[in-house]
């Protein structure tokens, strides 16, 4: 058995996403004493005792929905988007005196991953309006690198998923050296999934009466307000940026 919870963990998070993963497994009949927080994402996903794991929206749509159960989106009460939805923040140096989008048409564009729904999916159909796609692009592997890379001038633009920004603005001092230029529209937020053997009525369950139980400190840190259903259909709808495989 295996279960994680890895999307948004980062230092300061460690404790309350463990104290989370107690109230859940509580509730449950069989899953893992601990998270796995640093295992490989894909082989996780894909992994046949899979209890509990929160991946992206766009692997969801390409690759995962057939091969795993949809539980529930959490809601992190992102300012601007419906419940369990979520948005990207397109970052540029607070000094970049650029201020329409269509002025870095030759900027470098710093992304996470190629896969990645607010990171590269989102600032692409964001972009269609324009006319245009980042030619010059560099890969950073997260979110919080590509934040970096933007400060320290290694890129002019980035697109950082809005829970991940607050939580950078929260904790990295160089939060500071940024400023949003532009918002994509809500989409669909971080999924979470279990294997295909798994019963996912109860773990929606646990999940959901996990997050009511946590104490306010740990819900204010994760900024989690409750779990929601949003259907499959809705994030199967979102469009995939051309030759990504879909």
């Amino acid at each position: 058995m295996i279960a994680s919870l890895m999307m948004y963990q980062r230092p300061q998070l460690v404790g309350a996403h463990d104290r989370l993963w107690a109230l859940i497994r509580r509730q449950l009949v069989d899953a893992p004493e601990r998270l796995s927080q640093d295992a490989a994402p894909f082989d996780l996903w894909n992994a046949p005792d899979l209890v509990l794991s929160q991946t992206c929206g766009m692997p969801y749509r390409l690759w995962l929905h057939g091969k795993v159960q949809l539980v529930g989106t959490p809601d992190y009460g992102v300012h601007g988007c419906p419940p369990g939805y979520y948005r990207s923040a397109l970052v540029v140096r607070a000094d970049d005196r650029r201020e329409d989008l269509a002025e870095f048409r030759d900027a470098v564009f710093a992304y996470n991953e190629s896969v990645s729904q607010s990171g590269y999916a989102a600032p692409y159909a964001h972009l269609q309006p324009f006319g245009f796609w980042f030619e010059n692009r560099v890969q950073t592997h997260a979110h919080l690198q590509s934040a970096k890379a933007v400060a320290e001038g290694c890129a002019d633009i980035a697109s950082l998923d809005a829970v991940s920004w607050r939580l950078m603005r929260a904790h990295e001092p160089f939060a500071g050296a940024l400023r949003v230029l532009d918002w994509t529209v809500p989409t669909p937020g971080l999924p979470l999934i279990t294997g295909m053997g798994q019963d996912r009525a109860a773990i929606f369950d646990a999940v959901a009466a996990a997050i009511d139980d946590l104490h306010a400190d740990d819900r204010a840190l994760l900024g989690l307000r409750g779990l929601v259903a949003i259907p499959k259909a809705d994030y199967l709808a979102v469009p995939n940026p051309d030759g990504s495989g879909a």
